[in-house]
């Protein structure tokens, strides 16, 4: 549980951020000074002080000298939404673009700015506790975890697998979880278990590169369904295509999907479990983005409402722990002895000590202070480069408005090439994901993600500006 005083000063931020929303504060308005937001609201000078840097950490409000603190920032000046992607005629064979490895060969380079990158800085996250943990799983495996793991996973990572399930409303064993080498393992084995080469699967479009490049891989044809960037996967759409396309089964990111952000309500995913049911084809569900929600309490998985075993949830720890442990797992229902089978002839086991030490730092609580404190820092950036992308972009840009995740998904005018200014900030050492690889339609040539998982800095002010004065040049 939070602390009383931390309780405190987040409900009066929350009322100040609801009235600059709702713009009975406006920009430029001044708040009331420290000691009277302390006497109002019947709380100490320090909480007072602490509502007023969180709302300024969030850009919202700001100090000035001798005078107080003014508001700076309404939610209400940000851009319009991109517009959902028109439906598709017909699947598509997969092919890998030259363009994602365009992309990815800078990815791991020292000397630029990566926009790129879907995940929080090294600096966010807690290697020193984690270290602390890998020693104690050293200490503790009766081998020094040299052995074979069992072929399910590490029995104690899947227990705390299975206790974390109750946040998302589900009710889970340790025998339903199977760890895997990260999320796209998980991903691997649920698709291998589910469909053959030659079948058509369904995806979100945009869809993550990533989840393009795996189906090539495997040999799959690829039905991108039409997303709301608010609300996700089109479900009327969705109901009519299965049977037309033949789809053997479905790959959605419900949970602030890569690259919209979108979040499936509660109601879609229960609409989409009955759907899928319907047809008995399976779910795959790439949660990887789960935890990290904006909101008060963490979204359900369409895993919550799935009572045949058609849904396949899968998960890791790379997004908001220890993306080099690889630590990562399955929920695989009716498909559990597929999914084993699979990951003895593909892998055998998974490393012992990463899984080991993974389970210690959940046992001991540290996981959830963590993402408290993670979940507020990108919070926090995304209203930072929001207002950026407001600031400094073209006026006719339209971009997300993510409630979790990491990334922002923007649409500029028709006529800026992102792969062209793409090769353009490369030579300003700013690098983004261009749109054009998250489809495998003639789309998104407009469109480019960003994400901000890098602490807002002077540095990060700069390369958005950068882009914008790029984007500027393009379109004249």
């Amino acid at each position: 549980m939070l602390k009383t005083a931390e309780h405190l000063y987040l409900q009066i931020a929350d009322r100040i951020e609801q009235l600059i929303e709702k713009e009975v504060l406006k920009i430029g308005d001044k708040l009331p000074s420290v000691r009277t937001l302390s006497k109002e609201q019947g709380v100490s000078l320090s909480t007072a002080f602490q509502a007023y840097y969180h709302l300024e950490a969030k850009g919202l409000i700001e100090p000035r000298p001798k005078s107080g603190y003014y508001v700076r920032f309404s939610p209400r000046k940000l851009r319009d939404l991109p517009k959902t992607c028109e439906p598709v005629k017909k699947a598509s064979e997969v092919t890998v673009n030259e363009m994602i490895a365009r992309v990815f060969q800078h990815m791991t380079a020292d000397n630029i700015l990566k926009f790129s990158i879907a995940a929080a800085a090294d600096s966010m996250l807690p290697a020193a506790k984690i270290s602390k943990s890998m020693v104690q799983a050293m200490r503790k495996a009766p081998d020094g975890g040299i052995g074979y793991e069992s072929l399910q996973g590490n029995l104690d990572l899947r227990r705390q697998i299975a206790r974390m399930s109750i946040l998302w409303g589900g009710v889970v064993s340790e025998e339903d979880v199977v760890t895997t080498n990260g999320c796209t393992d998980a991903l691997t084995l649920s698709l291998c278990a589910t469909t053959q080469p030659g079948d058509t699967i369904a995806l979100e479009s945009p869809a993550y590169y990533g989840s393009l490049q795996l189906a090539a891989s495997l040999g799959l044809k690829v039905l991108e369904v039409p997303t709301n960037p608010v609300t996700g996967v089109d479900l009327e759409y969705l109901d009519k295509a299965i049977p037309r396309f033949n789809i053997k089964a479905c790959l959605f990111v419900t949970n602030f999907n890569n690259p919209l952000g979108s979040c499936m309500p509660d109601t879609h995913k229960r609409e989409l479990v009955r759907i899928l049911e319907k047809y008995d084809i399976p779910l795959i569900e790439d949660d990887i983005y789960g935890d990290i929600y904006f909101g008060r309490e963490r979204p359900a998985l369409c895993k919550t409402f799935d009572e045949s075993g058609i849904v396949l949830a899968c998960n890791s720890f790379s997004k908001s722990l220890a993306p080099g442990y690889r630590v990562g797992w399955t929920l695989p229902g009716k498909y559990k002895e597929k999914v084993l089978r699979l990951k003895r002839n593909h892998s055998i086991a998974c490393p012992s000590l990463p899984h080991a030490a993974i389970a210690h730092f959940l046992e001991n609580g540290r996981y959830e202070h963590h993402l408290r404190t993670l979940r507020k820092q990108l919070h926090t950036q995304s209203l930072r480069y929001l207002q950026a992308v407001a600031d400094y972009f073209p006026e006719d840009t339209l971009v997300t408005r993510p409630m979790g995740g990491f990334v922002l998904w923007v649409a500029l005018n028709e006529q800026v090439n992102t792969f062209e200014l793409y090769e353009l900030a490369l030579k300003h050492k700013v690098s983004f994901a261009p749109g054009r690889i998250f489809s495998l339609q003639d789309r998104y040539r407009n469109c480019l993600r960003i994400s901000y998982g890098s602490p807002w800095s002077r540095q990060v002010e700069e390369g958005i500006k950068t882009l914008g004065k790029l984007i500027r040049k393009l379109g004249n």
